[in-house]
């Protein structure tokens, strides 16, 4: 197919425009560099702006002195999974984070009734600083600062694989595809950062934005990258009536009535599954989730016996949920399991560098600040602490490379013509059914194994099955569904080889923690095929 490829040079492309490419993009632009911001939905996209929710919690340390009992935690609460190093980072950026946001004329909400037990975060053992981080107030704010700092905004642009450079092996752009006009683009860029958000649309059945597709991963990894802690997925309770897609508040177990957990142990296990939002193995409250599960695809009854007046986190959720809905959550759900947000991704270090030249990651899409469980709040935090710095780190690579840029010693990677497979979409359903039904709560090496030979099957049915295009825009999502093989190989890779039970991972074959795999794993390519190791963090 003939097309006119567009072309455009700039010194920063940070691909996802969710808080964390955001903030990306504000940082690099704050350094002096160019910078354009790619996004495969609009900007403002991804997790941090999905709507089954009622808000996003911020949470941080309660000042400097508690820096350190939060870095603790982490590591608790992460169960030996957590890369030290990456955790203080995080813990110790909050406050400054929070200080940019308020100058940025972002509404922060503090709560009013800050001591209640439910403003303890998910899985933390104290009150934190703590606030509630409102989208609209958020997207006003940064839209206007986007365009005082002249950053460049590419909506509707599906990253399809990176450029690299001549001299150093280094990545020096990306190939885009404009979804809109159906256009290909190439960006010629000193510095890449990847936003682009978690596996969630690796999985039919996920609390996030269609943007999360999961395959950005993929590209990373093509590219030498390594992924870590990737089988820690949050499976989280979600609404499957009267609306379905929508999260529940697991603060609300503690007034519940949950088809299928009975027996005189059953309030005691209800309270405690009220203190996180997503299932742990680790704990024994996993018998909620459990019989959760076990209810089927029509999901478990939820009835509630309610006090007069609520704690201050559930009201809002239920004004929340009559004002969206129409009617309140007493009048009884039901829910289901869903992938929800991703405690693992790309390994990156304390300047949010990959390894690669030229490329960095921050936000959900990365991974080794948090571990096996995380605390609630973490990652709107990790956001925008690791936003920041991937974009200002980015800023100072392209710098150091303006030399080799104007040279313009660059070996494009890219398809040539579009192609495209007629089966996309339909490999693409098939692989979210079965990782729902063998990757998501319960797993087995029966079943993961089985999951890892269909991935096969499919990459070959896609491979075989693609043709030169008439349209990019079909190339595109063929080429989506191809990373998003990549990245479930990847995923499966690890859950496979964690042969044990540890905060969002579940074997049912291995129903305990080993406490030999305190460690983290990573995920690498050879030979085109995903490689399990472990992580040494001393």
């Amino acid at each position: 197919m003939a097309h006119a490829m567009e072309t455009e040079t700039c010194d920063v492309l940070v691909v996802g425009a969710g808080l964390a490419g955001c903030e990306a993009a504000l940082a690099a632009a704050g350094e002096g560099a160019r910078v354009a911001l790619a996004s495969a939905g609009p900007t403002f996209s991804g997790s941090s702006f999905f709507g089954g929710t009622w808000g996003l919690g911020l949470v941080g340390p309660d000042g400097e002195k508690d820096v350190d009992d939060l870095v603790d935690a982490i590591r608790e609460v992460g169960r030996g999974v957590a890369v030290p190093r990456l955790a203080r980072v995080l813990a110790g950026g909050v406050g400054a984070a929070v200080a940019r946001l308020e100058a940025r004329g972002v509404e922060l909400r503090r709560a009013e009734r800050a001591g209640e037990r439910d403003f303890i975060p998910c899985f933390d053992r104290t009150h934190r600083s703590w606030h509630g981080l409102g989208r609209d107030s958020y997207r006003a704010a940064t839209e206007a600062a986007l365009e005082r700092a002249g950053v460049a905004l590419l909506p509707r642009h599906e990253l399809q694989g990176l450029l690299v450079t001549g001299g150093r092996g280094a990545v020096g752009g990306a190939e885009l595809v404009d979804m809109g006009a159906g256009r290909p683009r190439r960006v010629y860029a000193g510095a890449v950062v990847l936003a682009t958000g978690g596996f969630g649309g690796l999985f039919s059945r996920t609390l996030t934005m269609p943007d999360v597709g999961g395959a950005v991963a993929a590209v990373a990894l093509s590219h030498g990258a390594r992924l870590v802690n990737v089988e820690f997925i949050q499976i989280m309770p979600g609404l499957v009536e009267p609306v379905s897609g929508v999260v529940f508040n697991e603060r609300t177990f503690r007034y519940a009535r949950v088809e299928g957990v009975g027996g005189p142990g059953a309030a005691r296990l209800l309270d405690e599954r009220g203190g996180h939002g997503p299932f742990s193995a680790s704990l024994a409250d996993r018998t909620v989730d459990l019989a959760v599960a076990a209810a089927g695809p029509r999901g478990a009854r939820v009835d509630y016996d309610l006090p007069k007046s609520l704690p201050e986190f559930m009201q809002t959720y239920f004004d929340w949920f009559e004002g969206a809905f129409g009617r309140s959550p007493a009048e009884g759900v039901r829910i289901a399991p869903y992938a929800h947000a991703s405690n693992g991704g790309i390994l990156v270090d304390v300047r949010g560098s990959t390894g690669v030249g030229g490329l960095f990651a921050c936000g959900e899409a990365t991974g080794g600040m948090h571990g096996a469980d995380r605390i609630g709040g973490l990652s709107s935090a990790n956001a925008l602490v690791f936003g920041e710095i991937a974009g200002r780190e980015a800023a100072a690579w392209a710098a150091g490379r303006a030399g080799e840029k104007s040279g313009g010693a660059f070996v494009d990677w890219d398809f040539g013509d579009a192609v495209a497979s007629p089966e996309a979409e339909a490999v693409l359903s098939e692989l979210r059914r079965s990782m729902d039904e063998r990757c998501l709560l319960a797993r087995s090496d029966e079943g993961l194994r089985a999951q890892l030979a269909l991935i096969e099957r499919l990459d070959a049915r896609l491979a075989e099955t693609c043709g030169r295009a008439d349209d990019w825009r079909d190339a595109a999502r063929s080429r989506r569904v191809e990373l998003a093989l990549l990245s479930a190989h990847a995923l499966v890779t690890a859950m496979l080889a964690r042969t044990e039970s540890r905060g969002a991972h579940y074997r049912e074959d291995f129903p305990a923690e080993d406490p030999a795999q305190a460690r983290p794993l990573t995920v690498r390519l050879a030979g085109g095929r995903a490689i399990a190791e472990p992580l040494d963090v001393a």
